[in-house]
């Protein structure tokens, strides 16, 4: 007698869903994911993706490095993709009135909560003055506020006038450590199975870091930057894939900060 036959059925693949940075800045992390059927994008500013990923709206963000260091445990690393600088970052400053070894309390941006931090150690260790962080929103009159500190699209398109003095937190970590800085990694839960995933990733990241300038020329527009800089910023300010040098600088931010008692 014959077999019956077995009748077997495609197998779905599996959806993904990443919270991903919105700004300029991830476009060579995420280009080539936008055509992936097996994945689904969540844009966000920095400081929105740990609540994403925390009640699991996404299997894995692009995780601020400070969310990261605070999870203690809960999520993890899955990738040596990064959004980093050597130094300067154009990206993430703090404008002031005074010159900034006289600033004791600054207006923070609320999209980000590395660079909140950050400002912190850098003023501690830098400059020796404990600073005082207030919450800034759009509604505070800019006219009002001594020192802010900005992230994001916002400093390039919509920079703060009036303030005699700028402080990229990127080129003040490098003058105070020698490292670089990293701000932000691809994160998951601990219990989540990312081994696709990582394959998936790196291979997106090094494919968008390959054509960064076509990518400055195609999306600078709808992120209102000069698309000369935007190229400036995607090929030569920032960084996409960890180093040692990376590594340990990390371990240095986190180490400052605890000492601190900022986390």
């Amino acid at each position: 007698m014959q077999s019956p036959a077995v009748i077997t059925h495609p197998t779905t693949p599996r959806l993904w869903t990443l919270g991903a940075v919105s700004f300029l800045n991830s476009r060579p992390l995420i280009d080539r994911l936008t055509n992936d059927s097996t994945i689904r994008l969540t844009p966000a500013v920095p400081a929105a993706l740990v609540e994403l990923l925390a009640t699991r709206q996404v299997d894995a963000a692009m995780l601020p490095v400070v969310d990261l260091h605070r999870s203690a445990g809960r999520f993890r690393r899955i990738s040596d993709c990064c959004i980093a600088s050597e130094a300067e970052t154009l990206t993430v400053r703090a404008f002031s009135r005074m010159p900034p070894d006289r600033v004791t309390r600054l207006h923070a941006d609320p999209d980000s909560h590395t660079s909140v931090i950050l400002a912190q150690v850098i003023w501690s260790e830098l400059y020796h003055r404990r600073l005082e962080v207030v919450p800034w929103s759009a509604q505070i009159p800019r006219d009002d506020i001594d020192a802010l500190l900005l992230i994001g699209d916002k400093v390039v398109t919509d920079a703060p006038r009036g303030y005699g003095f700028e402080t990229d937190l990127g080129g003040a970590w490098r003058h105070l450590t020698g490292h670089p800085f990293v701000f932000a990694v691809w994160a998951t839960h601990a219990d989540f199975d990312s081994t696709e995933m990582v394959h998936t990733l790196e291979r997106a990241r090094d494919e968008g870091v390959a054509c960064a300038a076509e990518l400055a020329e195609r999306f600078a527009r709808d992120h209102a930057w000069p698309a000369s800089l935007a190229k400036r910023y995607l090929c030569d300010t920032l960084r996409y894939k960890l180093t040692p040098a990376m590594l340990t600088a990390m371990e240095a931010f986190e180490a400052r900060a605890r000492r601190l008692g900022l986390l």
